[in-house]
């Protein structure tokens, strides 16, 4: 089995320190690097590249820079991420933000690599506890808005494989911006409100499969 390399991202340096160290007598993850949130976190994690993003929100509500914004960030930024949470206010934001797996702070080394394997894997992993937040995503297949151009089919097909924006944009070619502008317009198109909420939507619907 690979060992997976895992960057850690918290607004606290304890945290991150704490989360490193436990998970420093697993070998089946390698700690590449730890990191704050900050403006230049998408060419931050890019120098890192690892395979799974490991963020902690802490105990107080993801306040300061470690907010939606820098969530939102690091999802672009990154392929999997995986988003420890203090309580269900935490998760349903983590889960609207498109985050792979969303775990409990309180969660033990062993189950955190599980939920880590798990996600990388291209499953959604959420804690049971906090398994309500599920409901907040609507689970219908409802009828699409508009039908997608072949660009947005494009688009689509590579968010699901798991590229950030800016691999797409190499793959095809396009600016970063131009990415953004069709992701914007397929998640509108979807009713969706993340990119793994689009993913879910169109599969459901038949137009990707994974």
């Amino acid at each position: 089995m690979s060992v997976l390399r895992l960057l850690i991202v918290a607004e606290d340096p304890l945290a991150r320190a704490g989360l490193a160290a436990a998970l420093a007598s697993e070998p089946e993850v390698e700690v590449v690097g730890r990191l704050g949130p900050s403006d230049e976190i998408i060419t931050r994690v890019a120098a890192f590249d690892p395979d799974v993003v490991l963020f902690d929100l802490g105990w107080e509500g993801g306040r300061g820079e470690a907010g939606p914004d820098a969530l939102a960030d690091l999802i672009d930024a990154a392929r999997t991420v995986v988003v420890m949470v203090a309580d269900a206010g935490q998760a349903r934001q983590a889960w609207l933000a498109g985050a792979n797996a969303i775990l409990s702070r309180e969660s033990a080394a062993p189950e955190v690599v599980a939920g880590l394997r798990a996600a990388h894997a291209g499953l959604v992993v959420v804690d049971p506890e906090l398994s309500d937040v599920l409901s907040s995503r609507s689970r219908e297949a409802e009828p699409l808005i508009e039908d997608l151009t072949p660009r947005e089919l494009e688009v689509l097909d590579l968010v699901a494989d798991g590229l950030t924006n800016r691999a797409i944009a190499q793959r095809l070619g396009i600016s970063e911006n131009t990415v953004k502008f069709h992701l914007n317009a397929i998640l509108g198109k979807l009713g969706a409100q993340s990119r793994t909420d689009a993913i879910v939507r169109a599969t459901r619907l038949g137009i990707i499969a994974l």
